[in-house]
């Protein structure tokens, strides 16, 4: 079985999440149990979710997960629009995240078709 650290998609959603914690935390400190938060859980839970798929022996299983992380994808590109909306985050900043965060969401949709 192949190490989750090995998977292309885990490594650019690993790297998606570092982005996410960075412009983050710039938010008012008002945010920190709110949107701060939550848009740093839901950026977490797409490589999270990419892991524990892959730890399970059932392909089932890992194609399950894959379908939550695209769910916490969604989620994720919601709270960057919300936060370009509140003014937490510029506009260049956004629209890297939010090219990333497409590139994750192809790359999963791609992965679990292959499965």
């Amino acid at each position: 079985m192949q190490d989750f650290k090995d998977l292309k998609v885990w490594q650019k959603a690993h790297a998606l999440v570092l982005e996410i914690y960075k412009a983050s935390a710039e938010f008012p400190k008002e945010e920190v149990y709110g949107l701060t938060s939550q848009i740093r859980r839901s950026a977490i839970s797409i490589p999270s979710n990419i892991a524990e798929g892959r730890g399970r022996s059932v392909d089932g299983d890992l194609r399950r997960f894959i379908h939550i992380a695209l769910g916490s994808a969604a989620e994720l590109e919601y709270q960057i629009i919300l936060s370009k909306d509140l003014n937490y985050l510029n506009p260049v900043i956004t629209t890297d995240l939010l090219n990333r965060l497409a590139e994750v969401r192809r790359m999963l949709i791609a992965f679990v078709q292959k499965l």
